[in-house]
């Protein structure tokens, strides 16, 4: 059984002018357990859209999100809130970390959504991307690569079945860019957990064997649907 398995999604949205717009519409899509594998796909091709529906970030109009034999798509709010925090590790282009926190404490609060705050645990893996010296740190006083850094081990902290990453190094410079992406990738294989990046850069994307484009596996995008 595939880690994720994916049928007749659909999301839309409803314009200013009261319009209903097709964002997402993909018929199919598998990833295999600890697969690593990246989607090439411009600004506005809606694969944002798709990784917030694969997350729960947001509810899809139809179809099914199979995570192991857990179904996304008919969570409540709630429910997916907690199979998020359980299963899934997310990687976000702007880190989203809390500024008034610290290193540590980003990461504590990663694992306190799944019910746990393993304070060993979490300093353990700030410890692996190489912030161990900067624990008591809030985000301001770090640079752009150490920000991604602590994202990137909050992602990892409850040891996820599958990683999500949009755009992981597109606010980075090429050779911070490069280290940020190989502890992505290195950290997946050593914990077996699966990766599905997305990305318009050619040279994240020239780094993967799995490379797909993301246009040819959304219909909405072919149909107009996605700007």
């Amino acid at each position: 059984m595939s880690l994720l398995a994916i049928q007749s999604l659909k999301k839309s949205f409803v314009t200013p002018t009261g319009e209903k717009k097709v964002i997402v519409d993909i018929p199919h899509f598998l990833l295999e357990h600890a697969e690593q594998r990246a989607l090439r796909g411009e600004s506005g091709s809606g694969k944002t859209t798709f990784l917030h529906l694969i997350a729960g970030i947001l509810a899809a109009d139809e179809g099914s999100i199979l995570i192991g034999q857990t179904d996304m798509a008919r969570l409540s709010e709630s429910e997916r809130d907690r199979q998020r925090a359980l299963s899934l590790g997310y990687i976000f282009q702007t880190f989203n970390l809390l500024q008034g926190y610290t290193c540590l404490e980003n990461v504590l609060l990663g694992m306190s959504f799944a019910g746990k705050a393993d304070k060993k645990r979490a300093s353990e893996v700030l410890d692996r991307v190489g912030l161990s010296h900067r624990l008591n740190h809030y985000p301001r006083q770090l640079s752009t690569g150490q920000q991604q850094r602590v994202a990137i081990a909050r992602a990892l902290v409850n040891k996820p079945r599958l990683i999500l990453a949009d755009e992981p190094t597109g606010n980075l410079d090429p050779a911070t860019s490069r280290e940020a992406l190989r502890l992505i990738r290195e950290t997946c294989s050593e914990t077996k957990a699966a990766l599905l990046l997305v990305s318009h850069d050619s040279q994240v994307l020239s780094t993967f064997e799995g490379v797909q484009d993301f246009s040819l596996l959304n219909k909405a995008s072919n149909e107009g649907g996605a700007k």
